[in-house]
Parts: structure tokens; C-alpha cells; sequence
């Protein structure tokens, strides 16, 4: 009797390193079907929820680009560390802490203040995701603790941070008792780039991020030996690269990126510091760091796709009845099916003569 068995390839297979995310998309709207019907929605009008009325018309695809921002910016980032074999699991935390570092700049703003005060708001929120991510840098260099647990304890100390400022000294006294600071003055707000679009220059610097980042991984030496350093510690050692300058390298570009990411979505779209900043994009950018394949070009198309998800499960929330909570399902059942699929990579399915005998 004939079964299927994986067999090993004699070197991974460069075309399923490319058509391993594509297949995890399909299987994951496969299943995605299967759930509407289990839960007695039309599952056409469910998959047009999550994957078309987030591109029918202009506006539509400009807040998509407004998600897709902090994504592409966290994940650069994160792209960084885990090339270089630095688990950072606390983009969210970094993410919190450059929000809040950008507000402290905001709320300076009177009416004397000039434009370039928005400089100085995204220099704070990078500034406060560095500092942040030097937390754990310091405590993987000083004393070896391990920074997946670290950099992910941090995170739910920033969400305390941001509740005591919220709730406490940044409180808004004419917010009739709201957890939010006030709303920021007309000039700290990031320019936009389009009238009646919320879509903002952060698209751009996300975009040259991608360069810099591409750049910086394949085009300079620097680049060359955090990466070494990931894949063969022990090579990078021999050829004189230093693994604590890739680590404090690796996770201060991450907490740099999570900050501005951070700074660009409160003086951007929200427009005040609120309990609400941390919406999960530091987590949700690991996903979209491994289904971009730590490539910058593929994390932009990986940056939209999540995007797609999020607008997709508010739609889902407003028109369909279902819980918002569907955005984690879509974006685990993402995670979940490519590591399934990346097995196609180093392995082929055989089908094979089942032989008889005991054992």
C-alpha cells in the first residue's frame, strides 16, 4: 500500500522558499472558508470583507498604507535582529515607549511652535524605542539574559508606563475624566500627503527604510557580519566581527524603528496618547518579518497583506457580527500554515510502497 513520506532535499529548495508563503495565503483562506460557514456567515461576503474592501476605492487603499506603516517599520527592524540571530520578541513594548517619548514632545507645543517641532517628535520616539530596546541589550551583554523573555517582560512594563502617564500627570483635565492626554496642537501633527487621506509622510520613511535597510544587509560590510554572526557565531568570531556590536547594533535599529513607528501613529492617526496606542503591531510585525522572508521588498507585500487582515476583522466586527478577535485568528492561521508550508523547503513528499513485515 502506497503513503506519502517526506524525504530529505539534498540542499532547500529555492522555489519553495518563495511559494511557501503564497501557499500558506491559500490554505489560510481555505480555512478561513471553512470558519464562516461554521459560524453560519456567507463565506464569499467574508473573504470580500477581509480582501476586498480594503482595496475597492481610493480611501479604502489609503488607510490600508496607514496600517501597513507601523507594520513595514516595526518588521525592518525586527528583520534586522533576527538575521542576526537576536530574538527580539519586545517590538510592541519599543513601539509603546517611542509613542510615549513623542508625546512628552507634543504636548511642548504653543502656539509659538514651528513645524520642525515634528522632528523633534519622531527624534523622541525613536530616541524612546532605542532606550527601551538598550534595556534588554544591556542585560543580554552584562549579565547573558535571555532576550526573548526580557524584551517581552518589557512590554507589559510599558503598558503600565503608558497607564500611570494616561491616567496621571498627562491626563487631560478637560477630557471629562477620559485616561488620555489632550489632543495634540494642529502643529505637531505629521504632514500628510494627500487632502482627505490620512495617509502620512511615515509611508515615506517607511519606504526609505526599505532601502536602507536592503542596503545596509546586503551592501555593506556592517550588514555582512551581523548576518555571519546569526548564521555562524563561530566563523564571525574567527573573522574578527564583534557579537556584542550585532547585538547592540541589531536591537537598537529594532527599538529605533518600533519607536518612530510608534511616534508617526500618535501625532499621525490618533493624534493623542491614549490606553488604545498599543493595538498589537509589534507582535503582528514578527508575522510579517518571517512571511516577507526577513527580506525588505517582501515584507512591504507581507506589511499590506496583515494590514488587509486588521481593516478586515473591523470590517468583519461591523458588518458580519463576528468578534474582532477574528484578526488574531487570521494572522496566527497565517503564522501557523507557513510554518507547515516552510517544511516543503528541506523536505519533498514521496509516496512510497508501504512494506509489511513486523517490526
Amino acid at each position: 500500500m502506497a503513503k506519502l513520506k517526506l524525504e530529505a532535499r539534498p540542499e532547500p529548495s529555492a522555489f519553495w522558499s518563495y511559494a511557501s508563503p503564497l501557499l500558506a495565503l491559500l490554505c489560510t483562506v481555505v480555512i478561513g472558508v471553512i470558519l464562516f460557514a461554521m459560524l453560519g456567515k456567507d463565506p464569499v461576503r467574508g473573504l470580500q470583507v477581509f480582501f476586498w474592501e480594503p482595496i475597492k476605492s481610493g480611501y479604502a487603499l489609503g488607510e490600508l498604507v496607514v496600517k501597513a506603516t507601523p507594520l513595514l517599520l516595526i518588521a525592518l527592524g525586527l528583520a534586522v535582529c533576527f538575521r542576526s540571530n537576536v530574538w527580539n520578541i519586545g517590538a510592541e513594548g519599543q513601539y509603546i515607549l517611542g509613542a510615549i517619548a513623542a508625546s512628552g514632545v507634543a504636548l511642548m507645543a504653543d502656539s509659538e511652535s514651528s513645524r520642525w517641532i515634528v522632528m523633534g517628535i519622531l527624534l523622541a520616539g525613536v530616541a524612546g524605542g532605542m532606550a527601551w530596546a538598550g534595556i534588554t541589550a544591556l542585560l543580554r551583554d552584562k549579565f547573558n539574559a535571555n532576550e526573548i523573555l526580557v524584551s517581552l517582560m518589557l512590554v507589559y512594563v510599558a503598558i503600565q508606563v503608558l497607564g500611570y502617564m494616561v491616567y496621571g500627570p498627562w491626563k487631560d483635565p478637560a477630557g471629562y475624566n477620559f485616561p488620555q492626554t489632550k489632543t495634540f496642537d494642529a502643529v505637531t501633527r505629521i504632514p500628510r500627503l494627500f487632502d482627505g487621506s490620512r495617509v502620512s509622510i511615515g509611508v515615506v520613511l517607511a519606504l526609505v527604510g526599505v532601502v536602507g535597510v536592503w542596503i545596509f544587509l546586503f551592501r555593506t560590510r556592517a550588514g555582512f557580519a551581523q548576518q555571519v554572526g546569526g548564521l555562524a557565531p563561530a566563523a564571525s568570531r574567527y573573522a574578527g566581527f564583534s557579537s556584542r556590536n550585532a547585538l547592540w547594533t541589531a536591537l537598537l535599529v529594532s527599538g529605533g524603528m518600533a519607536g518612530l513607528a510608534g511616534a508617526l501613529e500618535v501625532a499621525g492617526p490618533i493624534g493623542q496618547l491614549t490606553p488604545y496606542v498599543p493595538a498589537g503591531y509589534g507582535f503582528a510585525a514578527i508575522i510579517v518579518a518571517y512571511v516577507g522572508r526577513l527580506h525588505p521588498v517582501g515584507m512591504v507585500f507581507s506589511a499590506i497583506l496583515m494590514s488587509m487582515f486588521y481593516i478586515g476583522g473591523e470590517l468583519a466586527q461591523s458588518r458580519l457580527g463576528l468578534p474582532k478577535s477574528l484578526t488574531g485568528v487570521f494572522q496566527g492561521l497565517l503564522l501557523f500554515t507557513l510554518l507547515a508550508c516552510d517544511t516543503l523547503v528541506n523536505y519533498r513528499l514521496r509516496w512510497a510502497l508501504a512494506t509489511g513485515g513486523k517490526a
